[in-house]
């Protein structure tokens, strides 16, 4: 199925990567360890959207204004275009299209015992919790520190939402939160 996409999506892509290419320097892919089933450290691709050499900044989440993200990656994070290189993730096995979103591992490093029950399953490329945090960049602005924010008031909530999704698991389910992630980006 992602290999299908891929195709499908081919003239897309190409049009994404000349965009980037064309607006900003630097590379038109992003890779970055994150931390799939069984905790095994992989890299996540994803189309560039924030200034060459971001990753290099004290924080590794995202905010509602950052000024890292250029204005061609607000646009595909807004769509949600800058997800699509992932499919390569799906075909190389290391993540597949429902499933808890990858985390880095320094934020892995912070789960709970509960917690790590979510990398019993692959990494996803969609889930509960990333529909209903689709637009967490905006409550991370709540508190002065952005990564205290994150993993003492987001990734909780995220994590909770992970493990009922591993506990209500079945196929209806997982299509049920692929056509909610259609809807989301959509309506977003």
């Amino acid at each position: 199925m992602a290999s299908l996409m891929l195709i499908i999506l081919s003239p897309i892509v190409a049009i994404v990567g000349l965009v980037i290419k064309l607006s900003s320097n630097g590379p038109v892919l992003f890779f970055q360890d994150r931390i799939t089933q069984y905790g095994k450290i992989f890299r996540i691709v994803k189309f560039r959207t924030m200034v060459n050499n971001s990753e290099n900044a004290c924080t590794q989440v995202t905010t509602k204004n950052d000024a890292r993200i250029t204005k061609t990656g607000r646009i595909l994070r807004k769509l949600k275009l800058d997800e699509i290189p992932q499919l390569l993730n799906i075909i190389s096995g290391d993540m597949t299209f429902v499933g808890p979103r990858p985390e880095v591992p320094k934020y892995v490093e912070k789960y709970s015992d509960e917690m790590m029950a979510t990398l019993l399953l692959p990494a996803g490329i969609t889930s509960e919790a990333s529909i209903n945090f689709r637009n967490e960049e905006k409550i991370l602005c709540i508190g002065e520190n952005v990564e205290q924010t994150y993993v003492e008031l987001v990734l909780p909530v995220k994590m909770e939402i992970n493990l009922k999704s591993i506990e209500e698991f079945s196929l209806f389910n997982e299509i049920k939160v692929v056509i909610r992630t259609f809807i989301a980006v959509i309506y977003y």
